[in-house]
């Protein structure tokens, strides 16, 4: 998608307004934050002073974001069609905006591993929450029933295995880079 500088323009000062309404920032903080008057950064939001790269960069600092954030316009790829991992019944999508994060859509069969020698640790962290079903996660020596709509968030260094209890259950899972790289392996085996 190609947009005209008006567009962008006008694109980005709704930008800095919603951000700092979102942020609960009056005109007056936004401007201390910035280094600038609060009657030029009423300017900037109502289109009535030339937007220049400084004060730019200055607001989206002031508003905890980056200059790439504050005029990014690509919209094209807002569809994303997941990686089909059929050996270990799952479906990934990386997320775009954060590389080293996926999503993962697992469904699961088996329990999980009676044996604790079974379970995995390695660096990163987990959040997954069961769609379908109940889902069993073995976490260090505590033992975790997670129902449909629970969630569980663990950091992945403690010995942990997941498995369906009572037939099969879904999970939707993301793992960050450290926990995704943990988790690759070609068995069968249900871990989390």
């Amino acid at each position: 998608m190609t947009q005209d500088n008006g567009e962008l323009d006008s694109l980005v000062r709704k930008r800095i307004r919603a951000l700092r309404v979102a942020q609960g920032l009056s005109l007056d903080e936004l401007a201390a934050r910035a280094h600038v008057s609060q009657s030029t950064l009423s300017r900037i939001e109502n289109g009535q002073r030339r937007l220049a790269l400084d004060q730019l960069v200055t607001l989206a600092r002031a508003l905890d974001t980056s200059l790439d954030q504050l005029v990014e316009t690509a919209t094209d790829n807002v569809i994303a069609n997941p990686i089909i991992d059929a050996a270990n019944a799952m479906l990934r999508w990386p997320i775009k905006a954060q590389p080293g994060i996926m999503v993962v859509r697992q469904r699961l069969t088996n329990p999980p591993p009676d044996n604790p020698a079974r379970m995995r640790a390695h660096t990163g962290h987990e959040w997954l929450v069961v769609l379908s079903g109940t889902a069993i996660l073995m976490l260090g020596n505590q033992r975790f029933r997670i129902e449909t709509n629970q969630a569980a968030e663990f950091p992945t260094m403690l010995p942990h295995a997941i498995g369906a209890e009572g037939g099969p259950c879904e999970l939707l899972g993301i793992f960050d880079n450290a926990a995704r790289r943990g988790h690759k392996n070609g068995d069968d085996e249900p871990r989390a």
